[in-house]
């Protein structure tokens, strides 16, 4: 169920695997899309395990991502039922305890964030665009408008610089943006590191960095999708203060 999971403090974290959930074939098992075949029972039952799993009784909050920089302030859970209710952004605040924040991905980078003492937590979904525009940088800004100061980011699994084939044009697009990110595959050709962008920003922006990720393209406990197309899950970043 989980790729890594850590508490520091009152604080508890975990990105997941693709093991532990009931979805079938090609998702199998721990699928956190919100569709499957376009339906939504599977996904929620995955969704529900989970959460039973990490925080008992409490609530979520996530997002319909769509590689941005907005970043918007939980104040309580979402009904992962309801379509049309999660706001469209990238990155998720709180200071509310046991209000769990969710973000979903597949080769981009999913970043978990945390200053427990002010207790006050994040969550960013940071793709290509979403690096290009820093929405790290952005959560970071919107956690320290709640009070926190000692920020500590967890970067989570995803495609990294060696299999992130992209056009020259395109790297070089983003590097001029971002330097940290230009990168070479391993078979020679241009290619993106979004986690060496993600990790330079948070550098940046004054937060400590915790490496905890896996190319998701070359892990089949991962879901990638450049690997498996529609036929790709979500894997989840997950945070929540205890109260």
């Amino acid at each position: 169920m989980y790729h890594h999971r850590s508490t520091l403090g009152p604080v508890e974290l975990a990105f997941t695997d693709r093991h532990g959930g009931v979805s079938g074939a090609p998702w199998d098992s721990l699928n956190l899309a919100f569709f499957e075949d376009g339906e939504r029972t599977v996904p929620q039952r995955n969704l529900r395990l989970l959460l039973d799993d990490f925080a008992p009784g409490c609530g979520v909050s996530d997002l319909s991502q769509v590689h941005g920089d907005a970043v918007v302030r939980a104040e309580r859970p979402h009904d992962p039922e309801v379509a049309g209710t999660r706001p469209r952004a990238d990155g998720l605040v709180t200071d509310r305890p046991d209000l769990v924040l969710l973000v979903r991905a597949a080769d981009c980078v999913p970043v978990l964030l945390a200053d427990p003492r002010a207790r006050v937590v994040g969550a960013a979904h940071a793709g290509r665009q979403g690096v290009a525009v820093d929405v790290v940088t952005r959560t970071v800004e919107a956690m320290r408008d709640l009070g926190a100061r000692d920020v500590t980011a967890w970067i989570g699994p995803h495609v990294c610089g060696s299999c992130y084939e992209v056009p020259a044009e395109l790297r070089d697009e983003v590097a001029a943006a971002v330097p940290a990110t230009r990168a070479t595959t391993s078979w020679g050709t241009p290619a993106l590191d979004l986690g060496a962008g993600v990790r330079a920003q948070l550098e940046q922006a004054g937060a400590t960095v915790v490496d905890v990720s896996a190319c998701t393209l070359e892990s089949p406990d991962l879901y990638s999708y450049r690997r498996d197309g529609a036929g790709s899950g979500r894997l989840a970043g997950l945070v929540r203060t205890r109260s």
